[in-house]
């Protein structure tokens, strides 16, 4: 579903038809529900809190999770679940790749600009 490039799969809670998904606190409660399945297992004792592979958010004014593909290689079963609860209530769903920052200077480019030999 999500190609090599995409890092995380983000789920609108709006419709294929553009309707609102409600209840209002739908993503809270899908990452709540996903709070267990994260990066070396939830262990005994640990505060809830929300993994960092299933995120809820808003985009754009919309309520959204944002779900990291790691998920899908480390718990297959939870990622099937994600994508399932999105189809089966015929969410948008977005694919979503790392852009660098704008002011980042890539690891290959130079500090110091280069001068034209011919000038």
């Amino acid at each position: 579903m999500t190609p090599q490039s995409s890092q995380e799969v983000i789920i609108l809670g709006v419709t294929h038809d553009g309707k609102t998904f409600r209840p209002s606190d739908w993503a809270e409660r899908l990452a709540g529900v996903m709070s267990q399945f994260r990066p070396g297992g939830a262990l005994p004792g640990d505060r809830i809190s929300y993994s960092p592979w299933c995120v809820p958010n808003t985009l754009d004014g919309q309520k959204c999770v944002i779900v990291h593909v790691d998920l899908r290689e480390a718990e297959p079963l939870a990622w099937s679940f994600v994508m399932n609860f999105a189809k089966d209530n015929d969410l948008q769903v977005l694919e979503a790749c790392m852009l660098p920052d704008a002011g980042a200077t890539p690891a290959h480019a130079s500090a110091t600009p280069k001068t034209n030999p011919t000038t």
